[in-house]
């Protein structure tokens, strides 16, 4: 499969998974999982040809972000992280590095070192353990900005993180006061 191919595959999952289910009236339960025959089949509708089980497989398997799991037999699948809609992932409180990175936009600098970083319409924050990951993350919305975000500190302060299954530092704020650029 080519890569135009998977990343039309993956945008429409990143759509129905992660944000509108209801666009191919899909049935995700209460962490997010939904069945993979259910997704294959009501993703051929209107102008949308859909995909078979083994593009959706590759798709999720090469995914560079690891956007979506599987679960052990492959008959159900989430996203990992991202939703804009409620979603119980059921992640556990867990101690991040010292450090984390939040990669940005230039143009936000001054809104976030006044107002901190919000989550905004999804679920959480989301923080990056290298530089290079989060400097991706910001060139998707311009010149990219690097913050380097004091977690141990905030997590001292008893703020709560969780780690992803594709391993996103997920919190629900990060106050101006632990954020340094």
């Amino acid at each position: 499969m080519n890569e135009q191919r998977k990343k039309k595959i993956s945008k429409f999952i990143s759509l129905v998974l992660r944000h509108k289910p209801e666009i191919i009236n899909l049935n995700l339960d209460e962490n997010g999982w939904t069945s993979v025959d259910e997704l294959i089949t009501k993703s051929k509708r209107d102008s949308y040809e859909g995909f078979t089980f083994e593009e959706l497989e590759e798709m999720v398997e090469t995914n560079d972000k690891k956007r979506f799991i599987f679960n052990e037999d492959k008959t159900r699948i989430r996203a990992n992280q991202g939703h804009s809609i409620d979603i119980d992932l059921a992640l556990k409180p867990q101690q991040p590095p010292e450090f984390l990175y939040h990669g940005t936009a230039e143009i936000n600098r001054d809104s976030i070192l006044e107002k901190g970083i919000e989550k905004r319409n999804r679920q959480h924050v989301h923080l990056s353990q290298d530089k290079e990951t989060a400097t991706k993350v910001g060139m998707r919305h311009g010149k990219p900005l690097i913050l380097i975000i004091k977690t141990k500190e905030m997590f001292n302060d008893g703020i709560e993180f969780y780690l992803s299954e594709n391993n996103v530092w997920l919190t629900d704020f990060v106050d101006a006061k632990y954020i340094s650029n």
